[in-house]
């Protein structure tokens, strides 16, 4: 039966954008793994940035292909060049990226023509794609890069519009038919959440929630414990069909050790071993670091940096901090840290300028603590690493990640963030980040948070092990998959 069966082959077409691109390539390595033919459809400057990665899991003996697109940078009125979403540094930029990806239609139509996938995973972001695959007779799995809980209470909000029930944008609403009572505001919603603003995104976001009803099903990078109650609504009460194949990440560990390559390329800022966080981390005794980052897309100004030095000074406890800043800002002198500030917390505290092995970081047994922005990577990287978690969240889905992880969950604690704010996120003062961070360290509360998150990381490991919840539902997809690529 194997010999005459053709060899099943998946196209997967990611977001222009870090946070969507490194689970996509996890994804094809996983599927690939399992002996299915798997193609990545990237632009130039995404696939070069990633090419270390891809043949570092080709020299496990896993072949991932990639074939390229032009993005349409120029047309549309960005610098040529301009390929990713963190490139887009401005608002006007992100709404002219955002059309860009628009106009992809005919190339990735082009694409599937000549190489007969059986199956095409696109990105949310990319509504039409349903269509292509149509016009070719094969299935198309939408990916979105969020979980089970933001998929609900977002759908929700679209549908009943509950936030027109209040007077003010800091008045709190209850999101209604969810599993659980959650209650949000105005100020904390994404711009787009109605899905009738006039701009691109707002216009995708609908377009993609639609699109997702004609599809053939939704991939979801979680595990059924870690959301239960959501990943039965989703499909049960709001009839969307979907499988759980995460998280990702843990995936790695039992394909091949390549955890410290997701993403880009680690480095520690005036360190030749780029190793030197994780033996800085040695020296400490468990549960004894908090691990502060914001993901890839989310900046501070000057001043709120000044205010998370010195709210980490003051809560007395060792640290690792990442700040992401621009090449040009770097060249500047650091006006955001306190004088003296680094010569004070040399063996406390290590500032990570650029990227930094984030998952193996978190998997260390000193680190007791995550300072995150609540994108779903990172949420999902820290459930993994079964370490608390502070909650700041900024921007798109964050504020339902947030609710998740302090009210659902009980594994981490707010900062205090009110606004959703694109890109920049909300200001909060020192005593808050001081305040948060001890709580989760070695507050009252810090020994039942501990438990709790352990318990879901363990959850999280016996999900992608055999047997295990994410294993089966994988295993389930790719029979059909296959029963469906046999039939055409």
């Amino acid at each position: 039966m194997g010999s005459s069966s053709p060899q099943l082959h998946i196209f997967f077409f990611p977001l222009m954008a870090q946070g969507h691109i490194i689970p996509v390539i996890d994804m094809a390595k996983l599927f690939a793994s399992r002996g299915l033919r798997t193609t990545i459809v990237s632009t130039p400057l995404n696939a070069q940035l990633h090419s270390n990665k891809i043949q570092r899991i080709k020299d496990m003996g896993i072949e991932i292909e990639v074939v390229l697109i032009k993005f349409p940078a120029s047309e549309v009125g960005l610098p040529e060049g301009c390929e990713s979403s963190e490139m887009a540094t401005t608002p006007e930029m992100q709404q002219k990226f955002f059309k860009a990806t628009t106009m992809l239609e005919n190339q990735l139509e082009r694409l599937i023509h000549e190489h007969h996938p059986h199956c095409l995973v696109a990105d949310v972001f990319f509504p039409w794609a349903t269509d292509v695959a149509a016009r070719f007779g094969i299935p198309r799995l939408v990916f979105h890069g969020i979980g089970f809980f933001s998929l609900c209470a977002s759908l929700s909000v679209l549908m009943n519009k509950p936030q027109k029930k209040v007077l003010a944008d800091s008045e709190p609403f209850d999101v209604p038919k969810l599993p659980d009572e959650v209650k949000l505001t105005r100020n904390q919603l994404p711009t787009y959440a109605e899905g009738n603003g006039d701009t691109e995104f707002s216009r995708l976001f609908k377009e993609g929630k639609e699109s997702e009803l004609k599809s053939y099903g939704v991939i979801v990078n979680s595990f059924y414990e870690l959301e239960c109650a959501y990943a039965d609504h989703y499909r049960q009460v709001l009839g969307r069909k979907a499988w759980h194949i995460g998280p990702i990440s843990l995936f790695n560990k039992t394909i091949g050790k390549d955890n410290e390559s997701r993403g880009m390329e680690a480095s520690i800022d005036c360190h030749d071993d780029d190793q030197y966080c994780l033996k800085w981390l040695d020296s400490k005794k468990p549960d004894s670091v908090v691990y502060v980052c914001f993901g890839t897309m989310s900046k501070f100004n000057d001043s709120q940096l000044l205010e998370i030095a010195e709210g980490l000074e003051a809560s007395g406890q060792n640290f690792i901090w990442v700040v992401r800043k621009d090449k040009a800002e770097e060249l500047r002198k650091e006006e955001w840290l306190p004088e003296g500030f680094e010569k004070r917390m040399e063996g406390k505290g290590l500032i990570v300028r650029g990227w930094a092995p984030q998952v193996l970081i978190l998997d260390h047994e000193a680190v007791g603590g995550f300072v995150t922005h609540c994108g779903w990577n990172s949420t999902l990287e820290g459930v993994s690493a079964g370490v608390p978690m502070v909650t700041w969240p900024m921007w798109a889905e964050q504020f339902y990640n947030e609710k998740l992880i302090t009210q659902i969950l009980g594994i981490g604690v707010g900062v205090g963030a009110k606004k959703w704010a694109r890109l920049v996120g909300d200001s909060v003062k020192r005593e808050a980040v001081e305040k948060a961070v001890i709580r989760i360290m070695v507050g009252e509360e810090a020994g039942e948070i501990r438990s709790k998150a352990r318990g879901l990381g363990k959850m999280a490991r016996r999900a992608v092990e055999e047997g295990g919840s994410s294993n089966s539902d994988l295993n389930s997809l790719i029979e059909e998959l296959r029963s469906l690529g046999s039939s055409t």
